[in-house]
């Protein structure tokens, strides 16, 4: 296996904003990067469960990928549109139990069933780096394993940056949240230019 290519497509895709990232940094704006964990936790283990679904079952998914690829786009794009509207909408002086209903471990593990992003960089990853050249299974789980902490690692690096400029964020909130809002909702337009 070629390395290098296959880390720095791990960790351009992975780092890049996406629903994953600015909802890492929007929580962590609004709660702090140890409130997020919970939600970056979700997103790495989702991450993890996706890149091993498609290492094991690759090849039903190939047969299968036109019809699957069109329903979770429509099912990715509803969510971010859903999760759009609700940045657009949220204000600053809502309680906090309704704020953390968005920053859990299964709202960051959900996500990533209906985040075409993540799919697709699964069975890209899967497919293009892993499975030419690794066939056991104890080897498909590492590497899902690999990919799970590299959205951990991604996640937290936008959660960071939301915590350090918390104050600041929180001071331009309506602005920051129309632009989050805004690229979530050009991140679904987004998935039907593929």
């Amino acid at each position: 296996m070629e390395w290098f290519p296959f880390l720095l497509y791990v960790f351009v895709t992975s780092f890049t904003p996406g629903p994953n990232n600015m909802m890492s940094m929007v929580s962590a704006t609004r709660f702090g990067y140890r409130q997020t964990l919970r939600f970056i936790s979700g997103v790495a283990i989702g991450t993890a469960v996706i890149a091993a679904a498609c290492s094991f079952f690759q090849l039903l998914l190939a047969a299968y990928l036109p019809s699957i690829k069109f329903w979770l786009s429509i099912l990715g794009a509803c969510y971010m549109v859903y999760l759009a509207v609700k940045l657009l909408r949220a204000k600053p002086g809502e309680s906090r139990e309704q704020r953390e209903k968005g920053n859990s471990f299964f709202a960051g593990l959900l996500l990533q069933f209906v985040n075409p992003k993540v799919i697709l960089y699964g069975i890209t990853t899967v497919s293009t780096f892993i499975l030419p050249f690794y066939h056991s299974r104890s080897s498909l789980f590492l590497f899902s394993l690999l990919l799970g902490f590299v959205g951990f690692l991604s996640t937290s690096s936008w959660a960071i940056f939301g915590a350090l400029f918390q104050k600041w964020l929180a001071k331009y909130h309506k602005a920051f949240h129309t632009v989050m809002g805004l690229l979530l909702l050009y991140s679904a337009v987004l998935i039907f230019s593929e």
